[in-house]
């Protein structure tokens, strides 16, 4: 990939929202075409889209939508926790190598095996324990995808696993003393000034299928571009080193290539984001290397493109039962026409 010269004056990347995001008077200020993000727009509301919003250089390019109001993050909460293991304060408390076994992590009946027991944190955080316990939390096909008790051992086969991502919170808060929502809070909420996030909008999901409970998260759209913006930056806010940048480039890098029901290679996964592979982001868009997003279940994502300092903010109302959904073909064909909004210098790489 190769940058052109600047075809007009990009902000500095060490602007950063404060109280509120600053907004680009029209998108043609930063270069963007208004015209082909009307195009995006209207695919947006044909899709089903509820909110999103595009933020370039530490300022909003564009927004539509509910990009205000609290939905469920649904899966995105895993991103979040992986920015928690690396937090300074409380990543020192966390010993990534050690087993379930020494760290007393068990579940109900029918209870871990020895072999189980023998996963790492680490293991965990790539979605490659070999634990294949139910879990709360999961959709229809997160259970008819889990592979049967015992099929692999620890470390050797990767699996999106609700049984992993859960009992991480509770090793979490183990060994740190603090809920995941309080560390949320205090590591990262405040430090990044978000606008909206409350703790009234925080909950565990309890059961009887495993004694780890998930731990869903409500937010805005605005709120979660900052936790973006955050790892655009290499984990750096405002002068501030919040997240250490080894932490950010490990827990980004793809340890595993991310694989559908069929088998076929769709991206990569880090620890608990998807992760750029072999040039493989999102479904029809090309995207630079080094791109990786949080998900959630339903159509939302926080795209992060460090190469362009961009972020995308996708929501649906998944409240509604029967609502809209959008499918991960249906983003990347928006992504698509986002960044053929972008303007062909400067802040666009050409591919």
């Amino acid at each position: 990939m190769l940058s052109l010269a600047p075809a007009f004056a990009a902000p500095a990347e060490n602007v950063f929202p404060g109280k509120s995001w600053k907004h680009a008077a029209r998108p043609e200020e930063v270069g963007w075409s208004s015209e082909k993000l009307a195009a995006a727009r209207k695919q947006s509301d044909a899709i089903g889209s509820a909110a999103v919003f595009i933020a370039q250089h530490g300022q909003v390019v564009s927004e539509w939508g509910e990009t205000t109001k609290r939905f469920n993050v649904h899966s995105i909460r895993k991103s979040f926790l992986s920015a928690l293991y690396g937090t300074p304060g409380l990543a020192e408390k966390i010993n990534l190598n050690d087993t379930m076994e020494k760290l007393g992590i068990d579940d109900n009946e029918p209870r871990l095996t020895a072999i189980e027991k023998q996963a790492t944190v680490r293991d965990l955080l790539k979605a490659r324990s070999g634990v294949y316990h139910p879990a709360l939390y999961e959709t229809e096909p997160m259970k008819k995808r889990r592979p049967a008790r015992g099929s692999h051992a620890p470390g050797t086969f990767w699996y999106y696993n609700n049984w992993d991502f859960n009992a991480l919170g509770t090793i979490f808060e183990q060994r740190t003393g603090l809920s995941v929502f309080d560390a949320f809070q205090q590591h990262l909420a405040q430090p990044l000034g978000m606008e909206d996030f409350r703790m009234a909008d925080t909950e565990y999901v309890r059961g009887e299928d495993s004694i780890h409970p998930a731990y869903p998260f409500r937010m805005t759209a605005r709120d979660m571009a900052r936790f973006g913006l955050l790892f655009a930056r290499g984990g750096k806010w405002d002068g501030k080193q919040i997240i250490p940048a080894a932490w950010v480039k490990e827990s980004t890098t793809s340890w595993s290539p991310a694989t559908s029901e069929s088998g076929e290679v769709r991206c990569g996964y880090g620890y608990l984001w998807w992760t750029e592979f072999n040039g493989l982001q999102l479904e029809g868009v090309d995207l630079p290397k080094g791109c990786f997003s949080a998900r959630g279940a339903g159509g939302h994502y926080i795209l992060v493109v460090p190469a362009w300092d961009l972020v995308v903010v996708h929501r649906v109302d998944t409240d509604k039962k029967d609502g809209p959904r959008v499918t991960g073909s249906q983003f990347g064909g928006l992504v698509k026409l986002i960044v053929a909004s972008m303007p062909a210098a400067a802040g666009k790489p050409r591919l």
